[in-house]
């Protein structure tokens, strides 16, 4: 287990936010998310690319090979042409994760018919774990909500740093030691 502040990514993809023509509301909302539920030092960067399979994946690439240990990716998923955010998750990853979004997908569902329409994924790089989130903020308040039990043994079975998270938010599943 790496040692220290857990180094997170928020990538936020969208061409319109990427040209500041649009407010990303993405990446602060995945960041607040994450500041109300870690409890562990942490350090977040955030990103705003364009749309695209090859600026994502070379993104990911960057982050997860330069040490992050988790990186969301909020925008991107859905069926537009643009969005090809999940086919640049298969072209870096090293192992995929798909029960994140299988369970993503149905917490969405219980509020809105259309996320059924969204593509969201998991996968791991080297010791870094890569989630896909929408690009709204309560979206990804039901997304994470939905997944991010998993997520600190999850990065603790990869060797990534160790996340605590405020129990009273989520608790965090870690089986006991015998």
């Amino acid at each position: 287990m790496t040692a220290g502040a857990a180094r997170i990514a928020i990538v936020t993809v969208s061409d319109r936010a990427s040209r500041g023509e649009y407010e990303d509301k993405g990446g602060p909302g995945a960041e607040a998310w994450l500041r109300g539920v870690v409890t562990s030092p942490m350090t977040i960067d955030r990103h705003i690319i364009p749309d695209g399979r090859d600026s994502v994946a070379a993104t990911l690439r960057d982050l997860a090979d330069g040490g992050a240990d988790l990186i969301l990716v909020t925008g991107g998923t859905g069926p537009a042409p643009r969005d090809l955010t999940p086919e640049a998750v298969a072209d870096v990853m090293d192992k995929e994760l798909p029960g994140f979004g299988e369970e993503m997908r149905r917490a969405s569902l219980r509020e809105v018919p259309t996320a059924i329409l969204s593509r969201q994924t998991a996968a791991i790089r080297g010791r870094s774990l890569i989630i896909t989130i929408p690009g709204k903020p309560s979206a990804i308040a039901t997304c994470l909500d939905a997944v991010f039990a998993a997520v600190p043994y999850c990065l603790d079975l990869m060797g990534a740093a160790r996340l605590e998270t405020d129990p009273a938010r989520i608790q965090a599943f870690r089986p006991k030691s015998t």
